[in-house]
């Protein structure tokens, strides 16, 4: 397995970190978060990546898509991490792309071609809980002669609060904790009696809390059969949590960098605080648990376009080790900073909150070591 980019990714990559330089600096993502805009984003920007063909890099090519893979779009996602660009890019190009994936021909023709065209916006509603429980579903979808009727709650809707269409995992059969009974459906979200609650996170994102007021589905809405989508579900989530790792690896990469500018230029009793040996005792120790997250990266979105046999654990070992590092340069970067850290006029306060949020996308570093260890037979 390859532990290195090809020629065209690191091409992509060098793309996207142009985008993310002159179009979404950290700049951009304070004039979003200061404007209180209710979708949390520039659709001026997401225009822009949508004509780049950045929501169709796992789009197949018969949908309109590139088809580049998990690496492409993970390589664009550590670019527009660095520089804490707010889209729906991950919500939409990753997780729910690769839910559509899994539809009939008739939906991946009408919803796939309209997220590489014009950017159409897809939500997975999934938890229901403030942990990450794929399993522990009660979301129940009963069946009503040729639909379905939902009725529950979902909450932590990633870019839930201005989605277009929802995929939605309920329980069809089963009681919470069964692998088997758990259906996906696809929704409006101008369905009615879906009532959409909007909230917006530490880190200034957009999330949802949603509830179903028995919302009326037809069964053509389903993805995949009746009471199998958790094989699905979990496909999609190790896609997805390879992919959100690349992109806190980017935030925790420009994190360290900003914090080593920082410790080059400023001055204590005489001195530049960079030539502290404590301190460079612990820069050398963020720089060495980034050199092990890139590896970990890298190999978990490689296995997936290289149809290895171990992406299950890569991505929980990317997950979990990223979201270890990410933690802790967050914090180690706010200290090494001293007080004027923790304040609004300097960036490295924002990656803090990133990293509070990312690392609970799809479970956190807990979550991903008792996976990791259960996969491996332990």
């Amino acid at each position: 397995m390859s532990l290195i980019l090809n020629e065209e990714q690191i091409f992509l990559k060098d793309s996207a970190k142009k985008f993310a330089a002159e179009k979404t600096p950290t700049k951009h993502f304070r004039e979003i978060r200061d404007s209180e805009i209710s979708n949390c984003y520039d659709e001026k920007v997401w225009s822009e990546m949508v004509s780049l063909g950045w929501t169709g890099i796992l789009v197949p090519e018969e949908y309109g898509g590139s088809n580049f893979g998990v690496a492409g779009i993970s390589s664009i996602l550590e670019e527009l991490g660095r520089t804490l660009t707010p889209s729906p890019l991950f919500s939409t190009a990753v997780v729910g792309v690769s839910l559509i994936k899994h539809a009939n021909e008739e939906i991946k023709k009408e919803i796939l071609s309209k997220v590489v065209q014009t950017g159409l916006k897809l939500s997975f509603a999934i938890e229901e809980s403030n942990r990450h429980a794929p399993l522990n579903i009660s979301c129940l979808a009963e069946k009503a002669g040729e639909d379905y009727i939902i009725k529950g709650e979902k909450s932590f809707v990633l870019d839930g609060g201005f989605a277009d269409k929802f995929i939605v995992a309920t329980r069809t059969s089963k009681n919470p904790g069964d692998k088997t009974g758990i259906s996906l459906f696809i929704i409006d979200s101008d369905s009615k009696g879906l009532e959409v609650t909007p909230t917006k996170m530490v880190d200034s994102r957009n999330a949802a809390n949603i509830k179903f007021n028995e919302v009326k589905v037809h069964s053509s809405r389903m993805i995949g059969d009746e009471g199998q989508g958790f094989e699905v579900i979990e496909s999609v989530l190790d896609i997805s949590r390879a992919a959100i790792s690349a992109e806190m690896l980017g935030g925790a990469l420009e994190a360290y960098e900003i914090t080593i500018d920082y410790l080059k230029e400023r001055e204590q009793f005489g001195s530049k605080i960079g030539s502290f040996q404590a301190l460079q005792h612990r820069a050398a120790i963020m720089f060495s648990e980034l050199e092990l997250c890139k590896s970990c990266v890298v190999e978990s979105i490689t296995s997936f376009d290289e149809g290895g046999n171990d992406s299950e654990r890569l991505a929980s070992l990317a997950k979990a080790k990223v979201g270890e590092v990410f933690h802790l340069i967050s914090n180690e970067s706010v200290q090494m900073h001293g007080g004027v850290g923790v304040t609004d006029e300097y960036d490295i306060g924002l990656y803090l909150k990133r990293a509070r949020v990312a690392e609970q996308i799809f479970g956190n570093s807990d979550y991903h070591k008792n996976r990791y260890a259960e996969l491996t037979g332990y």
